[in-house]
């Protein structure tokens, strides 16, 4: 059976418009829209029954009253008419049977879509649509009864023609892998609503002063709900670094939440000094993507001075994000001052770089953070160990390790959890009393 014979035969059954008739054969063809390709089926079809009526007036008469009325054809209606053929307005269907004469309505969904995307700022968006399972269902059986090899969905077409439209209207790129925002439209309830992808900002934060966490703690009384012992505030410390980085840029967003990703994070009670720990803030739902990060980054240190310092501002993506918690374990240099039990001479610390330099640590769960973590047992490994003594019972350490190694443990021994330890090497009880982190060592870029 050729193309205008199976496409006679569906409009024979039930009314189509351009777009429903054409999509049946998108596939033929190349670089034809399906309500081009449906007229053009149709306009041949009307020709072909216009010949017919000379030698088959019957034959010719009921193929072009198919036409006019479940084609929607004026050609057909026009041919009628000229050959004074009267087709009864009763017989007229109302609207096509796939697509319920929703095609109609592109410019009134596009319109209604440049509405709801007006608050936003974006780069790029897609277009994704939303079709009632029995429509699926109902152009599922048409294509198996009519045996349709050539054709398309009627979801993927909504998508292009709306997708199209919209494009040349806001003057927007099309980005099928990573949109700014996805449009879902709905052709057939006329709903549209919009999913805003995150925005991501990339990092690295400086914390220069001690006793401020990383990330927000809720009261442990209340659960952040305030209480008596948080005076009402439902965290256990005033300020953190995700909540001096993140306020500033979630304003300057408009988003509606935010999330901190870094790589690892440091003790409350330590300093990240260095060129700062990589970190990505993602903003859900961001009504401003076009900021002035260089701006925002003099915002947040002016606003955050003498506590947390961040640089290199850059937009990110999720992948990065990823790459930052594999990153955890990449390489740490740390700094610790160390207070022991009794002297220490210029040989007991010559012993500690020896037997720490290019060593593997064996650590259990320290038992100050087992009440959060699984109890247990990891190998880290330590690149270098330089010792200075700093008074007869104190000596700073530099340590470059793996990360995820617990320095205050390697310091202490944590009650034997942690081997080898300072203190155990020594035979002389040392623990630790500043921390900082000097260097992240991980690609971020």
């Amino acid at each position: 059976m050729d193309v205008m014979e199976k496409a006679l035969l569906m409009l024979e059954k039930y009314p189509l418009c351009d777009h429903c008739l054409g999509r049946q054969f998108a596939l033929l063809g190349y670089n034809i829209e399906n309500d081009t390709r449906g007229k053009a089926l149709k306009l041949s079809l009307t020709l072909q029954a216009n010949a017919f009526y000379s030698s088959k007036q019957d034959e010719g008469t009921r193929r072009l009253k198919v036409l006019a009325t479940n084609g929607f054809s004026p050609e057909a209606q026009t041919t009628l008419k000229h050959l004074k053929k009267r087709v009864s307005k009763k017989s007229h269907p109302q609207a096509c049977f796939l697509c319920e004469g929703k095609f109609q309505l592109v410019e009134e969904l596009v319109q209604k879509a440049l509405v709801a995307l007006a608050p936003f700022e974006y780069f790029t968006f897609l277009v994704g649509v939303e079709v009632p399972v029995t429509v699926e269902e109902r152009e599922d059986e048409f294509k198996a009864e009519f045996e349709v090899s050539d054709g398309e969905s009627m979801r993927h077409e909504f998508g292009r023609v709306l997708g199209k439209a919209l494009a040349e209207r806001n003057g927007k790129e099309v980005e099928y892998k990573k949109p700014d925002i996805v449009v879902v439209i709905n052709p057939f309830t006329e709903h549209v609503r919009l999913q805003v992808n995150p925005l991501f900002i990339a990092g690295r934060y400086r914390k220069l002063v001690r006793d401020i966490p990383q990330s927000k703690w809720f009261c442990s009384s209340c659960r952040g709900r305030g209480c008596a012992k948080c005076g009402g505030t439902g965290k256990m410390y005033p300020e953190s670094v995700e909540e001096l980085i993140s306020k500033p840029l979630l304003a300057a967003a408009g988003g509606e939440k935010s999330s901190f990703h870094a790589s690892g994070r440091e003790d409350i009670d330590a300093r990240m000094l260095g060129s700062g720990r990589p970190f990505v803030l993602e903003i859900s739902k961001p009504k401003k993507r076009f900021l002035d990060l260089k701006q925002l980054e003099g915002e947040v240190n002016a606003g955050a001075t003498g506590k947390v310092e961040v640089s290199r501002l850059r937009f990110a993506n999720k992948e990065l994000v990823r790459r930052l918690k594999k990153g955890e374990s990449a390489q740490k240099e740390y700094r610790v001052l160390v207070e022991f039990e009794n002297p220490v001479s210029e040989d007991d610390l010559h012993l500690l770089e020896e037997k720490l330099t290019d060593a593997s640590v064996k650590q259990q769960t320290p038992l100050r953070v087992l009440h959060r973590r699984a109890d247990l047992t990891r190998e880290k490994y330590i690149y270098k160990v330089k010792v200075k003594k700093v008074s007869p019972n104190r000596a700073e350490l530099e340590i470059r390790c793996q990360g995820g190694l617990y320095v205050k443990e390697l310091v202490s021994g944590d009650e034997g959890r942690t081997t080898p330890s300072v203190t155990d090497l020594l035979g002389n009880r040392a623990k630790p009393l500043k921390l900082d982190v000097l260097n992240v060592i991980v690609d971020d870029e």
